[in-house]
């Protein structure tokens, strides 16, 4: 039987192309560890029923000579991602029953590259949060200490890579959720360049920020994954081409720190201890070191709070009880509206729903909305100035350790704030990943890079060398 615990999709595929193993038995690896294991963390919403019958698929292909990039891979999905035929909840009672009847473009892509789709996984509501605590089924388990957050909104997704259960997996990135629980959970997550990944099939929470990304083990596996999905879809205008954003800048291995913003207060000791360690590695690696100042970046996390609740308002609102998901008889259709939406959102999403549509009102529309695009349009050319002189920027992925379950559910505000580093990229569009880059005691801590735009593979050859590989 595969040890999965010690393969990587690179070797998993190699060995699967030499008949060290069947596909079948790989997937069946992953159930078994699954039934054993997450009964404790809760990464999985739903295990597929046809897991079995995909890896069969596959060992055909493999038998037939067939060499796909993720043939025969066993993955998981964010559970506001599509897959026809399949619930889609994006972790809330409105869209209870709810079974989509198309493939999401990412989900296709990863079909036709022939992975094993092993079932949805955990999310908070409507990708509502940084710990995965708001979702409607429960609570998903960090699987380092089980007493702590997995991190969020994509939990289950990293923490079902974290556990082992899986090689890869993938979930939506609005304002850190791929990176802050690969940090948590101590594996590689990627935030491609906006656009760069089709959003068709994507269930919406800020249209302007929103981007599907994976989990890996390693940097290699995260490019593979990443390339199984991008390119442009002509059934989302917003998708770009490899030309969009020409590679002018050769990569000259310069790396600025943000010194201001990297010491922000809050940011726990442990955390800045692990940074520095990470600074002088790269170093050693040949990686010159500036210090550069970016005086809007620390905006940016009131602009993303202002910007991302606005957009959530506007595509919360077709969660009528209508047309799918949860309905709730009232004496009149208005009262069904109200009662629908009162009982089927959760708390935090009912918060974010409110403060978007206060700040989209008429009366502070320019005051708040308005404001916070300017700021994002100075964030953005900020970060754009600087990468004519940089590579990279370098900080913290977030600013403390996994926090324990419970700890920040009643605080929003300490909540929003572990989004400090991660809402820059999504603000500005930029691609971004984190690497696990040590320990506090038992729970891994994560450094982020982010790039220029359609700069991936800047991210990708400083994130190999930084992990060995």
């Amino acid at each position: 039987m595969p040890d999965l615990a010690n393969l990587s999709i690179k070797s998993a595929r190699d060995a699967l192309q030499k008949k060290e193993f069947s596909a079948r038995e790989l997937a069946q690896a992953s159930l078994d560890v699954i039934k054993e294991k997450d009964k404790d963390v809760h990464a999985f919403l739903e295990v597929f029923d046809d897991v079995l019958a995909q890896a069969d698929e596959a060992d055909k292909k493999i038998t037939k000579g067939e060499n796909l990039p993720l043939l025969g891979i066993p993955v998981a999905i964010k559970d506001n991602i599509l897959v026809d035929g399949k619930s889609a909840t994006a972790g809330s009672k409105i869209l209870e029953g709810f079974i989509s009847s198309y493939d999401s473009t990412a989900v296709k892509k990863l079909k036709d590259a022939g992975a094993i789709i092993l079932g949805r996984t955990n999310m908070d509501e409507f990708a509502m949060g940084s710990s995965t605590e708001s979702s409607a089924y429960g609570v998903t388990k960090n699987p380092h200490d089980l007493s702590r957050v997995p991190g969020g909104s994509s939990g289950g997704s990293a923490a079902a890579l974290g556990a082992g259960f899986v090689l890869g997996s993938y979930g939506s990135d609005t304002g850190g959720s791929i990176r802050q629980p690969a940090a948590f959970c101590g594996t590689v997550g990627l935030k491609p360049t906006y656009g760069r990944v089709s959003r068709f099939g994507l269930i919406a929470l800020a249209s302007s920020l929103d981007q599907i990304g994976p989990f890996a083990r390693t940097v290699s596996d995260a490019e593979i994954l990443y390339d199984a999905i991008r390119g442009q879809d002509i059934l989302d205008s917003t998708t770009i081409s490899d030309e969009t954003y020409p590679k002018e800048k050769k990569f000259s291995k310069i790396i600025g720190i943000p010194r201001t913003f990297v010491e922000s207060e809050g940011v726990d000791e442990s955390v800045k201890k692990n940074f520095e360690k990470a600074v002088e590695k790269f170093k050693s690696l040949g990686y010159e070191i500036k210090d550069i100042e970016l005086p809007h970046i620390q905006h940016s996390l009131a602009a993303y709070y202002i910007i991302m609740p606005a957009e959530a308002s506007s595509n919360l609102a077709r969660f009528d009880g209508v047309k799918y998901g949860l309905h709730k008889d009232g004496s009149d259709v208005i009262e069904d509206y109200f009662k629908t939406r009162g009982q089927g959102f959760g708390k935090e999403t009912r918060r974010r729903i409110i403060l978007g549509t206060y700040v989209l009102s008429s009366g502070y529309y320019d005051e708040y909305y308005g404001s916070a695009l300017r700021m994002k349009e100075l964030i953005t050319d900020e970060l754009k100035e600087a990468f004519k002189k940089i590579d990279l920027i370098l900080t913290p992925t977030t600013p403390t350790p996994a926090f324990k379950i419970g700890e920040k559910i009643s605080n929003p505000l300490a909540m929003y704030l572990e989004d400090i580093f991660t809402v820059p990229a999504n603000i500005a569009g930029l691609p971004c990943i984190s690497l696990s880059s040590g320990f506090d005691g038992v729970l891994p801590l994560g450094i982020e890079l982010t790039a220029g735009l359609g700069r991936e593979d800047n991210l990708f050859i400083a994130g190999k060398e930084f992990l060995g590989e």
